[in-house]
């Protein structure tokens, strides 16, 4: 080969790699594109799948009926967090009750406070009567006034007495209240050991291939009992056989 054939064709190889170059963008953009094609459609399929699902969840009705299917865990069904929302709803309104039997029991505290006052007032209202009837006891009018105000002290003292049962019963609300607390306690320990079956259960099934990369299970294997819609071997050999007659 003379040194003009040698550089004709090193000129002819040069004139060709742009084209060459060409061809593979163009054909890396091809590829490119046809990943996200498939990226798209992978994750339209994944959202069409979730809304599918989460349509299925919402349609769920309970029946009284019927033990099977389970209820969807949606969180009108996950156990613990029901459980969780009654332990805390509980909480708050077991404060808001304790908190109106203390305004309650401030109340009656006051209210035993001013009859005290009253029985006191009574009680100098009833020595002046006594005084009066015994200097002038023709007159009627302190005989009636000493009587009003003794039937006056009684109903006094009454009401003293019903204040004073009304805080211990208050108190012994109170009490009982505290049963309440350890009703909650004994719902958060319940939860604590779901909690812990959930992540034992979990770590005892956990595998070490991923679910998306696992092969799709069979929707009818041999030997079902539930699959009396499915064309059996037997149909299918006739099958072939009628179409090999025709």
């Amino acid at each position: 080969m003379t040194q003009e054939e040698l550089d004709a064709l090193m000129a002819g190889e040069l004139d060709d790699m742009p084209t060459n170059t060409t061809d593979d963008a163009l054909l890396m953009d091809a590829d490119d594109e046809t990943m996200e094609e498939s990226l798209i459609d992978s994750d339209a399929l994944d959202i069409e799948k979730d809304k599918a699902t989460s349509q299925l969840m919402h349609e769920y009705r309970p029946s009284s009926t019927m033990s099977w299917p389970p209820p969807p865990p949606t969180d009108d069904h996950k156990m613990v967090h029901q459980l969780d929302d009654v332990t805390k709803d509980s909480e708050l309104k077991a404060t808001e009750v304790f908190d109106k039997l203390e305004t309650i029991n401030t109340f009656m505290m006051s209210a035993e406070d001013d009859t005290k006052m009253v029985a006191k007032q009574v009680a100098s209202n009833i020595a002046l009567f006594e005084t009066l009837v015994a200097k002038f006891p023709k007159i009627e009018q302190f005989q009636k006034a000493l009587d009003d105000n003794q039937m006056m002290k009684n109903h006094v003292e009454n009401i003293l007495m019903n204040t004073q049962m009304t805080q211990d019963e208050v108190m012994m609300i109170m009490d009982v209240m505290q049963y309440q607390d350890i009703h909650r306690q004994k719902i958060e320990r319940v939860i604590n050991v779901m909690r812990a079956l959930s992540k034992y259960m979990n770590a005892l099934f956990e595998g070490k291939k991923d679910d998306d990369k696992r092969v799709g299970s069979a929707v009818h294997i041999h030997g079902d009992t539930s699959t009396e819609d499915v064309v059996s071997s037997e149909d299918i050999e006739a099958l072939i056989a009628s179409l090999g007659k025709k």
